[in-house]
């Protein structure tokens, strides 16, 4: 009995000391397992790197570019009035919506029977006028041969009456032939002054049918103004729009019959700011005849035409800013249309000594992260000049031409931060 007693009891130990064998090993390989999971213990901290793209300044002379948009106008339009009522009598088979007439083609005739008949009524008026002032000249002529002739006689006369006295003065005259002589001489005067008279009635008489005839000529003349008018032609070559006569059709005084618009005369109309404008004058005001690039998008074609600023707008106007600029497009370019909506890109005296950048690269305020020694950033003050899209063309009097910036700045970088420079064309590490 105490056998079997002492063999339960070490069977019991056996199975305990087994037991706690294998809870141990269960917890030194969870251990292991846990410490494999969580990684190795701290230890010495390393410092992060941060990778981004770096490019080198390039600094050079730029021509920066403005871009503003704009409407295409016709610098030649000329609206087509009826400059008299009537009725639309003939029209020309160019005269329609777009259609291209020569200069002096002949668009719209009104009915000129009423114009006509006046202006053969003024002519024949002064044909009057003239045979009037033609007789009236030679009256004037006759009349002045009338006083020629009577002044001779009063010569004769006067003669005469000299002889007379003279022989009186002698002691062997009569008085009564110096009577006779005097009396001569006096009613010679008297014709003189009645010739002399009837030659200053002739002669005003003559001034008033000049007179007459020069009012005869105006009163022609603004006939043929009248029937001349009764014709619309073209007074340059261009296309017509707006056009809205019909053959038949009645017409009151000053009515529009259409536009004529001179695709070679059209110049683009846009807006800029002062500051922008104060970059093109010169030292005097003066707006400097800058190149102009005009810009039309085609729904997938662009077209672009070249341009010249010519002249400014002469009042901001009411409740706008800025200056009104005009550029007047190159006579042989082709495409545009008075009413086009463009985009204008205009050239900008050069700057000197400046680079372009990516406007990521400068910060909001006005700083850029220069990669330095040990390829750590440092910041960087820097100006700015222009922005030119996704672009800043900037200057900075501290930094030398070839060094790296940061191209894309972003908040977990600054001043102090070790960096790996990504530069363009370099194979990237893993």
């Amino acid at each position: 009995m105490r056998f079997l007693t002492r063999s339960l009891t070490g069977l019991f130990l056996l199975a305990l000391t087994l037991g706690l064998l294998a809870a141990a090993g269960y917890a030194i390989s969870a251990a292991l397992a846990a410490r494999a999971a969580k990684g190795p213990g701290p230890g010495m901290a390393r410092e992060r790197v941060f990778a981004a793209n770096v490019l080198a300044l390039d600094f050079r002379q730029i021509t920066p570019e403005l871009t503003a948009y704009g409407e295409v106008r016709a610098a030649r339009r000329l609206e087509l009035r009826a400059a008299a009522a009537g009725t639309v009598a003939e029209l020309a088979p160019e005269f329609a919506e777009g259609a291209q007439v020569a200069a002096g083609t002949l668009l719209v005739r009104l009915d000129p029977a009423e114009a006509r008949a006046a202006r053969d009524s003024a002519a024949a008026t002064v044909a009057e006028a003239e045979a009037a002032l033609a007789l009236a000249r030679r009256t004037v002529e006759i009349a002045g041969d009338d006083l020629a002739a009577v002044m001779r006689q009063a010569e004769l006369r006067g003669s005469a009456l000299e002889r007379q006295r003279a022989i009186d003065a002698r002691g062997i005259g009569r008085a009564v032939d110096t009577e006779a002589a005097e009396l001569a001489q006096s009613a010679a005067d008297q014709a003189v002054l009645s010739k002399r008279s009837a030659l200053s009635s002739a002669e005003a008489a003559r001034d008033q049918a000049e007179t007459a005839l020069a009012r005869a000529r105006i009163a022609l003349t603004e006939a043929e103004r009248r029937l001349a008018e009764t014709e619309i032609r073209a007074e340059f070559a261009g296309q017509l729009a707006n056009v809205s006569a019909v053959r038949g059709g009645l017409v009151s005084t000053n009515e529009m019959l259409g536009e004529l618009i001179d695709p070679r005369a059209l110049e683009v109309a846009f807006r800029v700011s002062n500051a922008q404008f104060s970059r093109l004058t010169d030292t005097a005001g003066v707006l400097i005849p800058a190149d102009v690039r005009v810009r039309l998008d085609l729904q997938g074609r662009a077209l672009e035409l070249p341009a010249r600023l010519v002249r400014v707008g002469a009042e901001t106007g009411e409740g706008l800013a800025g200056r009104l600029l005009f550029a007047q497009v190159d006579p042989g370019a082709a495409g545009l249309r008075p009413g086009d909506f463009v985009t204008v890109h205009l050239s900008e005296p050069p700057l000197e000594n400046v680079a372009e950048v990516p406007a990521a690269a400068v910060g909001g305020d006005g700083k850029v992260l220069l990669l330095g020694p040990e390829d750590r950033l440092v910041e960087a003050p820097v100006e700015i000049l222009r922005r030119q899209g996704d672009a800043v063309i900037i200057r900075a009097a501290g930094l030398a031409p070839g060094q790296e910036i940061v191209a894309e700045r972003t908040p977990l970088l600054g001043a102090g931060l070790k960096l790996r420079p990504m530069r363009p064309g370099a194979p990237t590490g893993g």
